[in-house]
């Protein structure tokens, strides 16, 4: 990007794409596909804003950013669903999306286990399931509601010594699981069973891994278990069906519209003209991925 941050404002600011752009605050939600990481679809995302509004991006060494954006809770790669997104003074707001409920719909697989707990790790054990009942999983499925202990999964985003865990196992060092921790599960129903798969439906609280549930719901059932497919399907007040935008609707025009629902949220906003400079002074909200 040739020039300072806000060099580039005053080159763009005769445009009125770009003017919308830098005004836009609050929380909205896209579709992430199987695949890509959380990160990802937000640099995805903000490259199509900022080509719309015809705003250089950003080089590599600039330290500052123009268009202030972020997520409100990590997605694993090989998940699909509601990723909330914070724009402008919304990236604020994006703490309550870490610690707010969530809904999932997962695919187990009875039998086999892998080191990542769903279908992209390598199997690390096989067992029998054939044994197993509908009305044996469901009967399990009583002893993973309300306040449980939980033990994160070692390919995660959680850090040891700065580093994620994810990122140190795939450099092949030895990782020590992180100590059982209280989360919340606030429903939990079997919705397919068909041997060796079985569908649930989790509304959970923050800090809750589907694919730990998984794991330990195959071990409950004398077995082992593995997530084959996971979307989430609602992330505090945004659902899949009636809030994600999907790619081709990433336009300033239809985020505008998206975030009209929760303009009563934004704090007290300053002048559009002071709003601005903030857009051009502040960083991007970091985002870890798992």
């Amino acid at each position: 990007m040739a020039g300072t941050v806000s060099e580039v404002l005053g080159q763009v600011a005769a445009t009125g794409s770009a003017a919308r752009l830098l005004s836009l605050s609050g929380l909205f939600a896209v579709y992430k596909p199987k695949g890509p990481t959380s990160a990802e679809v937000l640099n995805r995302l903000k490259e199509k804003l900022l080509a719309e509004a015809g705003i250089p991006k950003p080089g590599k060494k600039s330290k500052k950013q123009i268009l202030k954006i972020g997520h409100g809770g990590t997605l694993d790669s090989a998940a699909a669903g509601v990723l909330v997104v914070g724009i402008g003074r919304g990236t604020k707001m994006l703490g309550s999306m870490l610690s707010g409920s969530k809904k999932y719909t997962a695919v187990g697989e009875l039998g086999r286990a892998t080191d990542t707990l769903d279908a992209t790790g390598k199997v690390t054990e096989e067992k029998p399931y054939d044994q197993i009942t509908k009305g044996d999983l469901e009967s399990v499925l009583q002893k993973f509601v309300g306040s449980i202990m939980q033990v994160p999964p070692l390919y995660s985003a959680l850090k040891k010594d700065g580093e994620r865990l994810s990122t140190l196992m795939k450099k092949g060092k030895a990782v020590e699981a992180k100590p059982a921790r209280p989360v919340t599960v606030y429903g939990l129903s079997l919705q397919h069973f068909q041997l060796p798969l079985f569908t649930l439906d989790v509304e959970c609280g923050g800090g809750f891994y589907v694919r730990s549930l998984v794991s330990d719901i195959g071990k409950e059932l004398s077995s082992c278990a593995k997530v084959q497919e996971l979307t989430r399907t609602k992330q505090g007040a945004f659902t899949l069906e009636e809030h994600a935008l999907h790619e081709d609707k990433w336009t300033i025009d239809e985020i505008a519209q998206s975030l009209e629902p929760c303009v009563s949220l934004i704090p007290t906003e300053p002048s559009l003209k002071k709003l601005k400079t903030e857009h051009a002074e502040e960083c991007a909200v970091s985002c870890e991925d798992k």
